[in-house]
């Protein structure tokens, strides 16, 4: 799967997933909206107006679940019709969920997500992401579930390493008594844990989510970690810009995605007379050139 992600990104010449993080509040006008369901369909389709102008100019879309959760089954519902919408598409799909627990809970969190669920007549996909992004601190027996089954079925997780939210480093600053960090310890880890997925390009199907907000730690990162790709979160609404993640990249310009949804989804609020999704895409085509740029200036 990784080696897909990367085939897009370098078709696309775009190392760009666009976050449907969507709410109701980011769409031009909800004021007739009164239900969950209502407010379900309206985010379906603007995520499908989404989805259809990153078409050939963005490589995935990542759907932090959150924002469907919050609207209830109709809201999941949404979600589900948008990774359908989105896997159509070509796009690769991404699912923000962050999931993890003890081992046997991590296996079934990990079959809703990236496997099956067995039923008397055969498996079936309950979301069927391609990437999944996982939290670690329940340690390997919450992630070994995961790594099997983008072993048995050709996908990816994002471990969180280093985040991008600014009270991050209150835990994963902390030094060892080994001197290291505990993101560092953490992104040792994830190294190892994906030793045995490495694709073509030389990277893993194990990644790393590393914040775009911490520029000299995703540097320090990137040559700690060769085998590990990022996905970057924090452009834009966040505040960092092209030449923030430009350290995250190797010297072939790979090695990472960088997320944004805000940005993209609410671009049409700074463009007078632009629909929200030739507004997005006139957006992501700046956007492209900033990191772009940035990587081929370092």
């Amino acid at each position: 799967m990784i080696d897909r992600l990367i085939d897009g990104i370098t078709k696309t010449e775009n190392p760009t997933v666009l976050g449907l993080d969507t709410c109701i509040e980011y769409l031009p006008d909800s004021s007739g909206i009164n239900s969950f369901e209502e407010a379900a369909g309206a985010i379906l389709g603007f995520n499908k107006s989404m989805i259809d102008a990153a078409i050939g100019l963005i490589p995935a879309v990542k759907l932090q679940i959150a924002y469907y959760e919050m609207y209830g089954p109709a809201g999941l519902q949404a979600y589900i019709e948008t990774i359908n919408y989105a896997r159509k598409a070509g796009l690769v799909v991404m699912l923000d969920c962050k999931r993890n627990d003890i081992g046997a809970t991590a296996a079934c969190y990990s079959k809703a997500y990236l496997g099956k669920t067995a039923l008397p007549q055969g498996e079936i996909a309950a979301y069927d992401g391609d990437f999944l992004t996982v939290t670690p601190y329940l340690g390997e027996d919450g992630i070994f579930p995961f790594v099997e089954d983008c072993k048995k079925y050709g996908k990816g997780i994002f471990i969180l390493v280093k985040t991008s939210n600014p009270s991050s480093g209150q835990l994963q600053d902390k030094t060892l008594s080994s001197g290291e960090k505990i993101y560092e310890l953490m992104g040792d880890y994830v190294a190892d844990w994906g030793k045995d997925l490495i694709g073509g390009y030389g990277y893993s199907n194990v990644g790393a989510v590393v914040g775009a907000t911490y520029p000299a730690q995703g540097e320090q990162l990137r040559r700690r970690l060769p085998s590990v790709f990022f996905l970057i979160p924090g452009y834009g609404a966040q505040g960092a810009s092209g030449a923030d993640i430009a350290g995250c990249f190797d010297s072939n310009g790979l090695g990472g995605i960088v997320n944004a949804s805000r940005s993209l989804l609410c671009a049409y609020r700074k463009e007078a007379g632009l629909s929200p999704a030739k507004a997005m895409k006139k957006e992501a085509l700046k956007m492209r050139e900033d990191i772009m740029g940035a990587i081929r200036r370092a």
